[in-house]
Parts: C-alpha cells; structure tokens; sequence
C-alpha cells in the first residue's frame, strides 16, 4: 500500500514562503537541501507527518502559472471560524466560509487562502470525512 508522504509546489521567493507557511499552518522547516541550481525545503508541523516541498529554482526570474490543471491543497481545523479571524488579523485575505451539502446532508464548511505564489489552500472545518 502507497503512503502519501509529500506535496511539491515551485516558489519564486522562498523566505517569503517560509514565512507564509508559518503563519497561515503551523508549518516549521523540518529539513532543508541546498544544491547547486536550486533549493528543497520540506514543512511540516506535529498534525502529520506528511510534508510540503518547496521547490526554490535559484535561477528563476519570472513567477510560475499553474496552468488548468493544479487545483489546491486542504487542511482540516477545529474552529474554522477562529482560524479564518487569525488569518484576516495577519492581513492574509481568506474567502467567506462556505457551506456545502450531499443528499441533503451536510458535507462540507470551508474558505480558501491563496499563498504568494498563487497556490490556493482549502481550509475545512472538521467534519464528516474531513477528520
């Protein structure tokens, strides 16, 4: 059986990043590879041990797309609520908590942050599957 262990987003400014990341999840570096042309830094916090790989190009001049494809990544928390309020007082602009249903049944309360670099994050109220 496979176990997930990281996600890879490239970042055009990775203090910047860090700090972000930081912030917005708890996220502290747990290990870090300088090479030659470019950086890895893996994040991660005492939730999970699954990680976020920050791919830092040194040559890189220009900020990435992201094309159609990449959608986002999601974080379950206890009180959505308090958590979106922490994230308006450190000036990080989150989406209205929205409400979804299944067959009548409720399925989902969320809102959306988007890092630096564009990459959107799910943030969702424990629930349901979302443990």
């Amino acid at each position: 059986m496979a176990k997930l262990i990281h996600s890879m987003i490239r970042v055009f400014d990775v203090n910047r990043s860090i700090a972000f990341y930081k912030d917005a999840l708890d996220l502290d570096v747990a290990q870090s590879f300088e090479f030659e042309s470019f950086s890895l830094i893996y994040l991660r916090n005492s939730s999970s041990d699954f990680e976020l790989e920050l791919t830092y190009n040194h040559d890189n001049s220009n900020h990435y797309t992201h094309g159609s494809g990449y959608g986002h990544i999601a974080v379950c928390v206890d009180d959505l609520d308090a958590t979106r309020q922490r994230l308006i007082e450190l000036a990080m602009q989150p989406t209205d908590i929205k409400s979804m249903a299944y067959q009548e049944e409720p399925m989902a309360k969320f809102f959306f942050l988007t890092d630096p670099d564009g990459y959107k994050i799910e943030f969702l109220e424990r629930l349901g599957r979302f443990q």
